[in-house]
This record gives C-alpha cells, structure tokens and sequence, in this order.
C-alpha cells in the first residue's frame, strides 16, 4: 500500500491576510489552475524556480490544494511580469527533485525554510516542470 503524502496548509495569516494581499498587487508570479473537480479557476501566489533555463514550481508545504489540482489537470497558467502564459506540467518524479529544491531553496529558502525543516524528504514536496503550451 502506497504510504499517505504530507497535506499542507497555509497558515491562516499567510492564507487569509497575505496571499490576497499579494494577488491584488500582481507583484508576484500567480499560478492559476483549474480545479480537479469543480473546473473553477483558482489562483494563489507562488515562487518559480529555474535551472538551467527550465521553469519548475514546488510545493513547500507537501500536498497543497494547487499540487493536487495541478497533478490532476495537468496544465496551468503562470502570471509573472504582467504576462500570462499556459503551461503543460509534469510532475518530477521524487528521485529527480534534489537539484530542483536546492535551487528552490538557494533562492526562496528565507521564506519557505521553516517547511522544509517539518518536511524533510523529497517525496513530501511535489514538483512540477513547466513547458509553455501556447
């Protein structure tokens, strides 16, 4: 039997206070993603990461409600720069994902160290590599 992954959450602060904060100013790239079940959009604000000229989203907090709705649909759509793009993604298998979070960490680790920490393995984090779609 498959063993159960990490579900995340945001703190209530951070989810109710902050991220609406952070999409009405645009200031950060916004990922929004159909939902796996209802088809509605959801947006929310995220970190991107690229190595070696490749763009990947992770999840520091495990399991979220965009991970999962991302792995089930497949495609998204990424804000960043006051542009908008639809990408196919592709979960990274939890074997590749080392490089992929040490980048994530080199350059998001102040905001995102505490996750990390509470989850250590690369099987808790999903990963995702975008190729643009459009």
């Amino acid at each position: 039997m498959p063993e159960a992954r990490v579900r995340g959450q945001a703190p209530w602060l951070v989810k109710y206070v902050i991220n609406p904060l952070m999409l009405l100013t645009g200031g950060v790239p916004t990922l929004t993603v159909r939902g796996r079940r209802s088809g509605k959009g959801y947006r929310t604000p995220i970190n991107v990461v690229e190595l070696n000229g490749v763009r990947y989203l992770t999840s520091p907090r495990g399991e979220t409600t965009w991970s999962r709705n991302l792995r089930a649909t497949g495609e998204a759509w990424l804000k960043m720069g006051g542009q908008e793009r639809r990408y196919r993604a592709a979960e990274v298998a939890p074997e590749d994902r080392s490089p992929i979070i040490a980048a994530y960490l080199a350059r998001w680790g102040k905001q995102t160290h505490g996750d990390f920490e509470r989850l250590p393995d690369p099987m808790d984090h999903p990963t995702f590599r975008l190729e643009v779609a459009d």
